[in-house]
């Protein structure tokens, strides 16, 4: 008597579809930046800055939550790089150039478009810096380095450079200036080459700490975690300016790193 083979029952496919909880921070970065293009170009240059700080924390959040309850997905990695181009890219762009850039006009030997040239290479450098971290993430999974300025911390710079003139009465540019009410003309002189630095400094080749090392579920030494609340505390005494003086040295620790690998005679770290 043979036999009859079991039939074997077929794996069930898996369902497709979209994680709710990350995709929902992910969202939140892409109104963030869609919030402050429109606070930037109606003139509300302060609720624009705070439309990309929300953006800034869902993006750190979105990538962390997805990793923490296993729900990373293809389609979340390219919705976020789309999200970070509007929220990193676009709206900080549109924002130096509404509050500032734009008075670049006013110089005819300049061209009058200058200002507009900036802010969109400054959206062009932000396009070219997410589309090689695509890349390299590909190539290179576990790289707890990045090679250019995140597009995040370059948005931080230009974000909190505005949002630290925008209050006229405690601008330091404005006691330099000595004119009280002030606006973006008056920074015109470090607008447009610290958006142009910051844009270049995307693409450059020069090392960056990812902070990726972090361990926020583990255990830390007192000490440390008596720096985070220390640090924490001096950025609500004031906020646009700690976390401008922040985000620009963490964009000058790059160079400063090669210049320090150089005069040392060590061969500096590029892509």
């Amino acid at each position: 008597m043979s036999e009859t083979p079991m039939t074997e029952t077929p794996p069930r496919k898996r369902r497709k579809g979209i994680y709710i909880l990350p995709n929902l921070f992910t969202t939140m970065t892409l109104f963030g930046g869609f919030y402050a293009i429109l606070m930037a170009t109606d003139g509300r240059f302060e609720a624009a800055c705070v439309g990309i700080l929300v953006a800034m924390i869902a993006d750190g959040l979105d990538g962390r939550i997805a990793r923490m309850t296993g729900t990373a997905s293809d389609f979340g990695k390219e919705y976020d790089s789309l999200c970070d181009m509007v929220a990193f890219g676009v709206a900080p762009a549109i924002l130096i150039y509404a509050y500032s850039l734009q008075f670049l006009a006013d110089y005819a030997w300049l061209g009058g478009k200058l200002g507009w040239v900036i802010s969109f290479s400054y959206a062009a450098c932000a396009a070219m810096r997410l589309a090689r971290f695509n890349v390299l993430a590909a190539i290179a999974s576990s790289n707890k380095d990045f090679f250019g300025v995140p597009s995040p911390a370059a948005a931080a710079v230009v974000t909190f450079f505005v949002w630290s003139s925008v209050d006229d009465s405690r601008s330091l540019f404005a006691w330099i200036s000595g004119r009280v009410p002030f606006d973006g003309h008056d920074v015109l002189w470090l607008a447009a080459p610290l958006t142009l630095a910051t844009a270049l400094s995307m693409v450059s080749s020069i090392r960056y700490n990812s902070f990726k090392k972090l361990n926020l579920s583990g255990t830390v030494r007192f000490a440390t975690f008596a720096g985070i609340v220390g640090v924490l505390a001096l950025v609500a005494i004031d906020p646009p300016r700690v976390l401008f003086l922040g985000f620009l040295a963490y964009a000058l620790s790059g160079p400063t790193a090669v210049i320090w690998r150089r005069s040392r005679g060590k061969k500096p770290t590029s892509a």
